[in-house]
């Protein structure tokens, strides 16, 4: 009988050691497609996201969940989740992004669905692994992540008008999303003035830039990129920055979206004779990976004259760069810029 039992058990091992083998062959083989533009079978799926949510729910089961009832934790959370949240989980009446039909698995839309405020809070503070969803603790405290799971338990019922009031009235943050779909760009012009208080908006139904979650050096080539195509702008050195551009690439001024073409024959000339007159001071400069793109923003503060008065404007971009052959190229541009009032 032990002996049997013994054979048995040699086998058992045979045949895991079999198939352990089997999954390390498979995975060094690079057979599984990992791009996020191919979807994973519904096996896989169905795994990982049970993986997810089951880890997620044993994390969070002890939280304890203060009073979400209160105004003013509500409309705190407004303003934080106007900068941070609606490029990947939208507003009341976003259908899209630019970012979000590139992310798989696809965030789910907030201003639809109603989170758990225990799993809500866990997901924010630590981010999930294997998406694009950060961990927002490093950088903001418990009370400020209460402040947006109190907001997302009301953002479901609101319309797209009660959004914009509610962030409206929200506590002032840099990167308010104002939910305003007639927003207008930059307007460019010989005239420094037409540069002061206006801004190099992103395309018309997009939220106003966030830098938050690009970290420094993240892309040390897609940074060095950046700063080669600032540079070029204020030198003056336009094959230089056309150079840098995809030749598909999208400048988004005057609330509308340019092609490469229409940006090198109009506002390109009106931004380069701008900073020949303009001083700049670097800021923030920092990037992201997104699949096979990345992301590389950064703040700056401009200082020029107008009318004999000094201006002083900060600055906001966010460039989406992605690799054409061995080099990145610039894809898609965005700014902003509003004076300085401190």
């Amino acid at each position: 009988m032990k002996q049997r039992i013994k054979h048995y058990s040699l086998i058992a091992l045979a045949v895991l050691a079999i198939l352990v083998a089997s999954v390390g062959v498979f995975v060094y083989s690079g057979l599984y497609n990992i791009d996020a533009d191919d979807r994973h079978t519904k096996a896989v799926l169905t795994l990982l996201q049970t993986l997810r949510d089951r880890s997620i729910h044993r994390r969070s089961a002890n939280i304890s969940v203060p009073n979400l009832e209160e105004p003013q934790l509500i409309l705190n959370g407004a303003g934080h989740y106007a900068a941070m949240c609606t490029q990947c989980h939208l507003r009341p009446g976003m259908r899209t992004s630019e970012l979000r039909p590139g992310l798989y698995p696809q965030p789910p839309d907030l201003s639809q669905v109603r989170i758990d405020p225990k799993v809500a809070f866990w997901a924010i503070k630590h981010g999930i692994k294997m998406s694009a969803m950060p961990a927002w603790g490093g950088s903001h405290d418990d009370p400020t992540i209460w402040s947006m799971v109190a907001f997302l338990q009301k953002l479901p019922d609101m319309t797209p008008q009660q959004y914009k009031d509610i962030v409206a009235r929200a506590p002032p943050d840099d990167d308010m999303d104002m939910g305003d779909d007639e927003a207008g760009g930059h307007s460019h012009g010989t005239d420094e003035a037409e540069h002061a208080g206006h801004s190099h908006a992103a395309m018309a139904t997009e939220a106003p830039l966030s830098l938050e979650g690009l970290t420094p050096k993240a892309i040390p080539a897609a940074e060095t990129v950046a700063q080669a195509f600032h540079t070029a702008l204020q030198r003056g050195d336009r094959a230089a920055v056309l150079a840098l551009l995809a030749p598909d690439v999208t400048i988004s001024e005057d609330g509308h979206a340019q092609s490469r073409d229409e940006y090198a024959n109009g506002h390109l000339g009106e931004d380069i004779a701008f900073l020949k007159n303009a001083t700049v001071t670097p800021g923030f400069l920092g990037s992201m990976p997104m699949g096979d793109t990345a992301m590389v923003g950064s703040k700056s503060i401009i200082k020029t004259i107008n009318k004999n008065n000094p201006v002083t404007l900060r600055s906001r971009e966010m460039l989406t760069l992605r690799k054409i052959g061995p080099a990145w190229r610039i894809a898609v541009i965005q700014w902003q810029s509003e004076p300085q009032t401190k």
